[in-house]
C-alpha cells in the first residue's frame, strides 16, 4: 500500500442525532427504519411557550427532532464564559463536544502528537441566533462612526 501526503485516515467517529447518541445507535436507527420524531400535545407546547393561536393553525406541526442533554454543555472545559455559552447555538455546543469525543476515541492528544490532526465535520443552514436571540440583541449592534470623507 502506498501512502501519500493527501491521504486521510478516519480513526475516530462520533455523531449525535435524534434517537441516536452514538455511531452504533445511528446505524441501528437506519437499519431498523425507526422514526425518531417526537410528537407533542397542546399542553406540552403551551408550557414550552407556543402561543395558543399558533396551535390552532392546522399548518402548525406539533412535532420535532430533539437531542437530549443539550443543556449539559461544560462551558469551562471549552473555555467559554457563562454568557458566551448562553448565546452559543446548541448545535455548536454539540459540535464541540463531538469533536472532542472523536479525538478522545481516536486516542490522539493534539498537544502530544507529532503531525497534523484534524476533525472534519458537516452542518446545514442554521437559524438559531435569528430565531432565538434576534430580539434580545436587536438594536445592540455596535456601529463605528464613518470617517468624515466617507460620503464623498
Amino acid at each position: 500500500m502506498t501512502v501519500s501526503d493527501s491521504d486521510v485516515a478516519i480513526i475516530g467517529m462520533v455523531c449525535r442525532f435524534p434517537g441516536a447518541d452514538s455511531v452504533d445507535r445511528f446505524w441501528d436507527v437506519l437499519r431498523e427504519g425507526r422514526e425518531t420524531l417526537t410528537r407533542y400535545d397542546d399542553e406540552q407546547l403551551l408550557v414550552a411557550g407556543v402561543p395558543a393561536e399558533r396551535l390552532a393553525d392546522p399548518r402548525y406541526v406539533k412535532a420535532g427532532q430533539t437531542i437530549p442533554d443539550v443543556d449539559l454543555f461544560d462551558s469551562e472545559l471549552f473555555q467559554f464564559t457563562h454568557d458566551e455559552a448562553e448565546i452559543l447555538d446548541p448545535q455548536h455546543r454539540i459540535f464541540l463536544e463531538c469533536a472532542l469525543e472523536a479525538l478522545e476515541r481516536a486516542g490522539y492528544d493534539p498537544d502530544r502528537t507529532e503531525g497534523h490532526i484534524g476533525v472534519y465535520a458537516g452542518a446545514g443552514m442554521n437559524t438559531y441566533l435569528l430565531h432565538n436571540l434576534g430580539e434580545r440583541y436587536r438594536g445592540r449592534v455596535l456601529r463605528r462612526p464613518l470617517p468624515a470623507d466617507a460620503g464623498q
